[in-house]
C-alpha cells in the first residue's frame, strides 16, 4: 500500500466547483488502495484578504493575533473539502493544527515546523479514511496557533511526507509543472519534465513561484520524491529527485526572475577588518535578508564602496538601521528600488565552458546593463534595471535553447 501526500495550492481549492473536483482527484487516488493525506491551501486570495482586514485595524497589527487570524484561510478549505469527500462517499475527516498537533518553534509569521503526532491520523488512514490538513500552520509549545511563512503549505506538505513516512509528494498546482521559465510571460517556456533537488532549489529561491524554496531544501535533506503536477489536466508533471538524475548535457534549465529587489550603496566606507559585519550584524538582528554582496576597494586602499541587495519590502528598514549604526562611517549611501534580479540555472553549468560570456555578450547586445553580479556552481544571477526584465528573460532563454 502506497501513503501519498497530495498538497492543494489556493487556486486549486478557490472556488466550491474547484474543492469538489479536486475530492474527485483524492477519490480515484483512494480507489486505488493508496493512504492519501491532503494538505490545503486556503482558496485563493483570502489570505490577502485577511492581511488586509488586519491593516484596516492597524498597520502594526499584533503579531500573535495576525497568526490566529491568517491560519483560519487554510481551516476552512480543510472543512470545505473534508465535506466534498464524505458527499461523494469518501471516509475522510479534517485536523486542525492543535488537533494533531503539529508542533513549531520559532517566531510568529515565520516559524518552522518541528515535528508531528502521528498516532491519530495514522490510525485513521488504517481504517481507510483520508486526512485532510491544513498546511502553514501549527501550534507552539506554548499553545498559540502560528504560522510558518507566505508559500508555507509546500513545507506544511513535504514536512507531512518526512513524519509520515510517504512513499512521495504530490503538489498540484494550475500549472503542468515546472517551466523554464514564468510562462504566463514567455509562451515558449517549455516543461521540464524531471528537475534536480539543486536545480528547484535554486529556481524556487531567485523567483520561480511553483514551489515554496524551504519545501524543497526539506525535500532533499530527506530524498523525498517530488512531483509538480496540474489540478486541472491529467498530464504528467515535473519529477523532482536527488542527484543521481542531474542531467549534465544542458548547460542551462531554467530562466527565474524577481521584482521584489532593492539594491543599496554605501559609498566611502573605512576599508578595515570588522566593518563588513558592523554593516550587516543590525540587519540580521532585524531579520532583513541580504542577498548579493559587492565590495570595491578604492585605489588608496584606505577606502571601499560596498553594494548589497535585500527585499524591496525592506528598503525604508534598511536605510533607518544604516543611519542610526555608529559603528559604520561612510561618505553617503545610494539606493535602487527599480531594479530586477535576472538568475539563469542548470547542472550542465559545471563542465560547459563559456556560459557566463554568453549570457553577458547576450544582455550588452540588447543595451541591457548589468549592475550587481552572484554565481555559485549551477546558478548565475545579475541585478538590472526593471523595465529591462522581460527583455533579459526572452534572451537568454533563447541563448540557451529554452525556447
Amino acid at each position: 500500500m502506497i501513503k501519498k501526500v497530495l498538497k492543494f495550492g489556493g487556486t486549486s481549492v478557490g472556488s466550491i466547483e474547484r474543492i469538489q473536483h479536486v475530492a474527485n482527484i483524492i477519490k480515484k487516488e483512494h480507489e486505488l488502495g493508496h493512504q492519501i493525506i491532503a494538505v490545503v491551501s486556503a482558496m485563493a486570495g483570502q489570505t490577502n484578504e485577511l492581511i488586509g482586514k488586519s491593516k484596516a485595524i492597524s498597520d502594526e497589527f499584533d503579531k500573535r493575533e495576525l497568526d490566529v487570524l491568517l491560519s483560519s484561510g487554510e481551516q476552512v478549505t480543510s472543512a470545505l473539502l473534508a465535506g466534498a469527500l464524505k458527499k461523494i462517499d469518501v471516509k475522510s475527516k479534517s485536523w486542525l493544527n492543535w488537533q494533531i498537533p503539529i508542533l513549531t518553534e520559532g517566531d510568529y509569521n515565520n516559524s518552522r515546523i518541528i515535528n508531528m503526532n502521528v498516532e491519530k491520523v495514522n490510525e485513521f488512514l488504517n481504517n481507510n479514511g483520508v486526512a485532510v490538513i491544513p498546511g502553514y500552520q501549527g501550534i507552539s509549545k506554548n499553545g498559540d496557533v502560528t504560522t510558518i511563512g507566505r508559500g508555507g503549505s509546500d513545507a506544511t506538505a513535504v514536512a507531512v511526507a518526512k513524519i509520515f513516512n510517504a512513499d512521495t509528494c504530490e503538489i498540484y498546482t494550475d500549472v503542468d509543472g515546472v517551466f523554464s521559465t514564468d510562462p504566463s510571460k514567455i509562451p515558449l517556456a517549455k516543461k521540464i519534465e524531471k528537475i534536480s533537488y539543486d536545480e528547484m532549489l535554486e529556481l524556487s529561491s531567485l523567483g520561480a513561484k511553483v514551489m515554496q524554496s524551504s519545501a524543497v531544501q526539506t525535500a532533499m535533506m530527506y530524498n523525498i520524491p517530488l512531483e509538480v503536477r496540474s489540478t486541472f489536466t491529467d498530464r504528467k508533471g515535473t519529477k523532482i529527485f536527488d542527484q543521481q538524475n542531474i542531467d549534465y548535457s544542458k548547460s542551462v534549465t531554467g530562466v527565474a526572475y524577481s521584482k521584489d529587489d532593492a539594491k543599496i550603496t554605501l559609498i566611502g566606507v573605512a576599508d578595515k577588518p570588522g566593518v563588513a559585519a558592523n554593516i550587516f550584524e543590525p540587519l540580521n538582528k532585524a531579520q532583513i535578508n541580504v542577498d548579493m554582496v559587492i565590495q570595491n576597494i578604492s585605489s588608496d586602499n584606505k577606502t571601499t564602496d560596498v553594494t548589497f541587495t535585500i527585499k524591496r519590502d525592506d528598503l525604508l528598514k534598511t536605510k533607518e538601521i544604516l543611519k542610526n549604526n555608529k559603528n559604520v562611517k561612510y561618505k553617503k549611501i545610494t539606493y535602487n528600488d527599480k531594479v530586477a534580479k535576472v538568475s539563469i540555472v542548470g547542472a550542465g553549468m559545471v563542465s560547459t565552458p563559456g556560459v557566463t560570456y554568453r549570457m553577458f555578450r547576450g544582455l550588452a547586445d540588447h543595451k541591457i546593463n548589468i549592475l550587481a553580479i552572484s554565481t555559485s556552481e549551477i546558478k548565475l544571477s545579475v541585478i538590472i534595471d526593471e523595465e529591462n526584465t522581460l527583455n533579459a528573460v526572452k534572451k537568454l532563454h533563447t541563448i540557451f535553447d529554452l525556447d
